[in-house]
């Protein structure tokens, strides 16, 4: 049978999806779009631009306007390449508010759901299967303990040489999966038709190693 033309990969924050995602993609000859990188621009854009986080009307206006690109390597804004910028320790703080506002994920989504047009699309985020590919012909939910995630987003900042407290880290990633899982509009949660996979103590290679055994049986 032929490999499934939209594949969608949900999860918390710092499992893996963005990593994984782009490996299947590469894989299946597919393209990979991360839609969190697409939250995060839209977090940098509204600090460069002195706008309030809590300023909802402001944030979804921002987001009507936005030009963001995803490019294969690159996430793009008005032309400027932020791919660096958006992981910044500011974004990293703010993005979660940004992305439960109502009116942005709605702006978002719009966007997203175009750029899967066509099929032939791994796309990562945290509401891919319920909300933006809910007809997607494969949905992936990535799981993982926060321990182990924070270990991981922990040594991910000591190998780029920032100073980092794996305690502070664990409480940040908590207060994310919070603020994602009990925001009003597309909480964070597997679709109904999901594959969940554990991904504790297991290294990337292994999980995509399990999704390509899933997409064999498919």
């Amino acid at each position: 049978m032929p490999n499934p033309a939209t594949i969608a990969i949900d999860g918390p924050v710092a499992v893996g999806k963005s990593a994984i995602g782009s490996l299947l993609a590469q894989r299946l000859g597919y393209r990979f779009l991360d839609t969190g990188a697409m939250y995060r621009a839209l977090t940098w854009l509204a600090l460069e631009l002195g706008i309030d986080l809590e300023d909802e009307k402001a944030l979804e206006e921002l987001a009507l306007g936005a030009n963001i690109e995803l490019a294969a390597e690159a996430v793009m804004v008005a032309g400027r390449d932020v791919t660096g910028d958006i992981r910044g320790e500011e974004v990293e703080r703010g993005v979660s508010l940004v992305a439960k506002v109502a009116g942005v994920r709605r702006a978002l989504v719009a966007k997203q759901q175009q750029l899967a047009q066509g099929g032939q699309v791994v796309m990562a985020g945290r509401d891919i299967g319920t909300v933006v590919l809910p007809h997607a012909e494969l949905k992936l939910y990535l799981a993982a303990s926060p321990e182990e995630r924070a270990r991981r987003r922990h040594l991910e900042s000591v190998q780029r040489g920032e100073k980092a407290h794996y305690e502070q880290v664990l409480a940040e990633l908590k207060r994310r999966d919070k603020i994602d899982s009990e925001r009003a509009l597309a909480p964070l949660q597997p679709a109904p038709d999901a594959k969940v996979i554990d991904t504790d103590g297991l290294n990337i290679e292994q999980v995509l190693a399990e999704i390509m055994g899933i997409i064999g049986g498919c």
